[in-house]
């Protein structure tokens, strides 16, 4: 009696606590009958992970052939620099080839999938337009219609899927960093945005492809989702993560966000600004070698301690951009070069010369709104999970 008055006590607490996200990769009773006795091709990295361990390593241990890894920017195993060339090798882990798409080459070739019988893809995402990830998805899906072999993705939860903002990228500025018109933040997991890929006939040919996403389980866009690794070098934590979208602005300016120290994406300053601010220098590390204003003392504000959500609701921030761009004092020396890279993060020309006109904030995010809202209309057609 006294134990089934306790189970009824607890019973009720149980039923509070909510169940935590899993990753598509946990779902393996779903996708391994598709990999068994066929050869497979994996584009992935080192935040794939399995409880764990690395999806790669998982796979092999169940008897997946896995053929030949095709790497995206950092590396499979996550050593490189942004933006540094990822050369070809072979894993010393499993003996796999290693096949770089971030460099020179960014898709697979027909010789590459000569051997291979379906495609598989798992990394972890953020949800930003800036990031390469989504751009070498699209490079990926275009091999796999191309060559007619099938595409499996392993669907992993957004960190920054509660919300869409951001200027829309105009398609006459796509570069690697921003293939599509989307927002920069643009609230849909990897998955979900396959499927657009698929279904705005963005990756052409598409009709008779056959796209199978592994959905995550008990997620929706406004779980909360603490990664279990580091996405890339320089985000090295959860803070970095909901900054990004706001700071990335600053790698296409004369202001260092903090690369070379361990508050990447937390942090933004420049030996130019007011000496009375907060100081770090950025310095040479692993994932950041040649970092901007290396050795330089940089003057300007720490954000790793701030209430993210709280600072700027569900939405990202240009406050950081425009104070900075305000107390910089040549302003012909902000923007990087004619401004060509941060046209690229911005997705157009327009952002820049908004902040040379002096606009405020409210008023350029209200010439974001009638772009935002079609391609809110679009995104709704293709979630998986509820808002």
């Amino acid at each position: 009696m006294r134990s089934l008055l306790f189970i009824l006590m607890i019973l009720p607490l149980q039923l509070l606590v909510k169940a935590q996200p899993q990753t598509g990769a946990e779902q393996m009773n779903e996708y391994l009958p598709l990999l068994k006795g066929r050869r497979v091709a994996i584009l992935t990295n080192y935040t794939a992970l399995v409880n764990g361990t690395n999806v790669v390593d998982t796979l092999v241990k169940r008897g997946v052939h896995i053929v030949k890894i095709f790497s995206p920017e950092h590396g499979f195993r996550g050593d490189a620099d942004a933006g540094a060339t990822v050369g070809n090798q072979v894993d010393p882990q499993t003996g796999i080839a290693i096949v770089s798409l971030y460099g020179s080459k960014r898709k697979p070739s027909v010789e590459d999938l000569q051997d291979v019988d379906v495609l598989l893809y798992d990394i972890q995402d953020v949800g930003v337009r800036f990031y390469t990830y989504p751009a070498s998805l699209q490079r990926y899906m275009e091999a796999a219609v191309e060559n007619h072999r099938p595409l499996i993705i392993l669907d992993r939860p957004d960190p920054n899927g509660r919300y869409v903002d951001g200027p829309v990228l105009d398609t006459a500025f796509r570069s690697f960093v921003g293939m599509q018109p989307i927002p920069v933040v643009y609230g849909m997991t990897i998955g979900e945005y396959a499927r657009m890929l698929l279904g705005e006939g963005w990756v052409s040919g598409g009709q008779a492809f056959t796209l199978t996403v592994i959905r995550c389980r008990n997620y929706t866009h406004h779980s909360k989702y603490t990664l279990p690794v580091k996405p890339s070098p320089n985000l090295p934590n959860m803070q970095s993560v909901y900054l990004y979208p706001s700071l990335c602005f600053f790698e296409g300016t004369a202001i260092s966000l903090g690369r070379g120290t361990e508050k990447a994406f937390q942090q933004f300053g420049a030996p130019q600004l007011p000496h009375d601010l907060y100081a770090f220098t950025p310095r040479s590390v692993p994932g950041a070698t040649n970092p901007p204003h290396l050795g330089e003392v940089c003057y300007g504000y720490d954000l790793s301690g701030i209430d993210v959500a709280r600072e700027t609701g569900d939405k990202m921030s240009l406050k950081w951009l425009l104070q900075a761009y305000r107390s910089f004092p040549d302003k012909d020396h902000f923007f990087n070069g004619n401004g060509s890279q941060f046209d690229r993060l911005a997705g157009s020309s327009v952002l820049r010369k908004q902040m040379h006109d002096g606009l405020s904030e409210d008023a350029i995010r209200q010439s974001w709104e009638p772009a935002l809202e079609q391609f809110k209309t679009i995104r709704k057609k293709y979630l998986l999970y509820a808002e």
